[in-house]
């Protein structure tokens, strides 16, 4: 076999390690160090049998991953967002939305949509958004009458948008992987972000209104007075809002960098909870420890996979795929398909991280030939991740969801309730194409050309 040959070899096995159940961080580990020690072999340059390159660059991978700046702000802006979720403010959050909201069609299900953006905003992850809206939402849908098909759907949707709106851990990642601002990445997030929650929304009232039996409305004797609908409001979705958007906004107007606002985010999720007397010793234990250990194995995640991935091109993968898609005499439109499918279709046996890790890059340094932006890729492929966690049959949201769902809830339903919200995610997609200035303006902006 020739080194490319090897080098499409290694990719495909680490697929098949993946969909064995194998940890994705550490499978990425070995097979770097393993491929790696035969593409660096040289006998006659080595005086012992640990004598070789690539554990020098596994050291330095390591140091220069440790060492990255804007890694800093994945650990803070998880912080912050395990704090709102421990200190119960997001039950608040939802209750009084959905007051807010009742005369709406489909109330509850747009106060479970706005809730989703808000706290995927204070936490960008999304098995956290979807569990919590399970055991909070989806049991008040139910109780109210709603169409177990309507109500699974929306909240699987809608905690999906932590990919996109910022301060997604993912947009963090793609900014260290393609060496692009971080701050223009999130400036140009937020566009989309909203346009895709509200097309949820647009879907959600729409539905509703042509079929009034999929969402009952709230009966006038269960909403209290005005007043109180005003207080709870007040006193639950003002103050967790201006935390968001005095982050987002320090961050967009560039008096603070990503790392910087998230320290003041974390900070103001502890005075957060501490005013509404919901973060107990026990909460903040479990917030420290599941910041610690999903911050690990982001860390790990980035070593591996840039260990991986420098095997893979030195031994000319990189070059093979390029050498390919060029071969197609593809336009920018085609090329833009061709990478949005393949990503579509990896995201059904994997998560985000590793389609970020892995197998962004193979396409970043075609992305010049093409004339495409990696400020607009990176946004195609935020939006296009939303499927990765809503197609069966590896619908991890759906998962998510049915963990926490009662027993009478089938797995088939949820994937039933969530096909609509793919066509949304692909009509966003076009939408965003076709008018670039949806991403670019905001950066532009802010930041100049």
């Amino acid at each position: 076999m020739t080194d490319p040959q090897i080098a499409i070899f290694m990719l495909g096995l680490f697929i098949f390690m993946v969909l064995l159940g194998f940890p994705i961080a550490f499978t990425l580990v070995a097979m770097g160090l393993g491929f790696g020690y035969y593409a660096y072999y040289d006998e006659l340059r080595m005086d012992h049998i640990f004598d070789n390159r690539i554990f020098d660059l596994f050291v330095q991978n390591t140091f220069s991953v440790m060492s990255n700046d804007v890694l800093v702000a994945v650990p803070l802006f998880l912080f912050m967002g395990y704090v709102v979720e421990r200190a119960n403010i997001v039950n608040r959050l939802f209750f009084s939305i959905q007051l807010s909201a009742r005369n709406l069609p489909g109330s509850m299900a747009v106060a479970a949509l706005v809730t989703c953006a808000v706290f995927a905003t204070a936490t960008g992850i999304i098995g956290a958004v979807v569990t919590l809206m399970g055991m909070l939402a989806l049991p008040a849908m139910l109780k109210a009458g709603y169409d177990h098909r309507y109500a699974t759907g929306v909240i699987c949707a809608g905690g999906c948008l932590g990919i996109l709106i910022p301060p997604s851990i993912m947009l963090i990642v793609y900014s260290a992987i393609a060496e692009i601002s971080p701050l223009r990445l999130y400036a140009a997030a937020m566009f989309p972000g909203l346009m895709l929650a509200g097309m949820y929304m647009v879907y959600v009232v729409g539905r509703a209104t042509l079929n009034p039996s999929l969402a009952p409305k709230p009966k006038e004797e269960d909403i209290p007075p005005m007043k109180q609908v005003l207080w709870e409001l007040l006193t639950s979705f003002v103050p967790l809002a201006v935390l968001i958007f005095s982050v987002l906004g320090a961050i967009l107007m560039g008096l603070a960098t990503p790392a910087e606002a998230a320290g003041v985010g974390a900070f103001g999720g502890l005075v957060l909870a501490g005013i509404y007397r919901s973060l107990s010793w026990e909460r903040l234990k479990e917030a420290v420890y599941l910041t610690a250990k999903t911050s690990a194995m982001v860390c790990w995640l980035f070593v591996g996979s840039w260990t991986f991935a420098a095997v893979f091109s030195y031994l000319g993968g990189h070059d093979l795929i390029h050498e390919w898609v060029l071969s197609m005499d593809l336009s920018q439109v085609g090329f833009l398909v061709l990478a949005q499918a393949i990503i579509f279709l990896l995201g059904w046996p994997l998560e985000w991280t590793e389609i970020i890790i892995i197998f962004v890059p193979i396409f970043l340094p075609m992305l010049p030939t093409f004339n495409v932006d990696p400020l607009f890729f990176g946004i195609l492929v935020a939006l296009n991740l939303q499927t990765s966690f809503l197609t069966p049959p590896m619908a991890m949201a759906a998962y998510y969801l049915k963990g926490v769902a009662p027993p009478h809830i089938q797995l088939m339903e949820i994937f039933r309730g969530i096909m609509p919200y793919l066509a949304i995610v692909i009509l966003a997609m076009i939408t965003v194409y076709n008018f670039p200035g949806v991403v670019l303006w905001l950066p532009d902006y802010l930041f100049g050309k």
